[in-house]
């Protein structure tokens, strides 16, 4: 697969749940972990996506539901048992950093975005902990630079959502890490795919985006999803055995605090 490294990492035959699979980051990752021979599970709230994908990848599964309701998060780890028996890597990647600028949240916006961005997660870990304790399994969420620190013009509601997702991969990794379940969560910087944000900036103001890179990103440039999933496919691999409760950053150097 272009820009993939398939690494061979051991995840032959394992059960793989990704949401919000259909496009972007949690895409790039569902594939990765099928090329690695994982058996996929992929999600999304939008069915005629799902049924495209899950189309071009033999084998796979689809199931349909917006993981920020509990319901329905239950519904999808259910589906996932149905068709595979087990369930051995949970990729929470459920997210969106469109909000409202600063100074101007609401009651409404704070839970919409706490919805997407934690409780999606934590809806879902929730439905799939015991069979992760069962199979000692492994989960990695997927989260943002925007949590770790201030970032301009970032709204607040996601960066707070964010913030608190690392505080609780890092709380609850050692009541699981009792079980044999590890908690991993990676933090994105800029990346850019089909439809995402950056696209549309380096589209609008090429000339003002590479400006931001050369000043604020050590390597220079936009991140790519492949980026995201090769650290995701490590983390969710034998390979990393003896890594819980962190929060691994993949941003090009742009972040500055400790």
């Amino acid at each position: 697969m272009r820009g993939f490294c398939v690494m061979d990492l051991g995840l032959a035959g394992k059960t793989a749940l990704i949401t919000g699979s259909t496009k972007g980051i949690g895409k790039a990752i569902a594939e990765l972990l099928y090329a690695e021979g994982c058996r996929v599970v992929f999600n999304a709230r939008d069915i005629d996506s799902l049924t495209g994908i899950v189309a071009k990848h033999a084998g796979a599964v689809g199931i349909q539901g917006d993981v920020s309701n509990p319901k329905q998060a239950k519904k999808v780890v259910n589906g996932a048992l149905e068709a595979f028996g087990a369930l051995d890597i949970l990729v929470c990647n459920v997210g969106s950093g469109r909000s409202v600028s600063p100074g101007r949240e609401t009651f409404d916006e704070w839970n919409r975005v706490f919805a997407i961005n934690l409780w999606s997660t934590t809806n879902t870990v929730e439905a799939a902990k015991e069979a992760l304790i069962y199979s000692r399994g492994c989960i990695v969420c997927i989260s943002s630079i925007c949590g770790m620190e201030v970032v301009p013009s970032a709204p607040i509601t996601y960066s707070a959502a964010k913030s608190a997702l690392h505080a609780y991969v890092r709380g609850i990794a050692r009541p699981f890490g009792a079980h044999g379940v590890r908690i991993n969560a990676v933090a994105p910087g800029n990346i850019s795919f089909d439809g995402s944000a950056w696209e549309k900036r380096m589209s609008d103001d090429k000339e003002g985006v590479e400006d931001m890179l050369r000043s604020e990103v050590s390597l220079g440039r936009l991140g790519k999803v492949e980026d995201v999933a090769n650290l995701v496919a490590y983390l969710a691999s034998p390979t990393s055995g003896f890594a819980t409760g962190q929060v691994w950053t993949v941003d090009g150097g742009q972040t500055r605090a400790q």
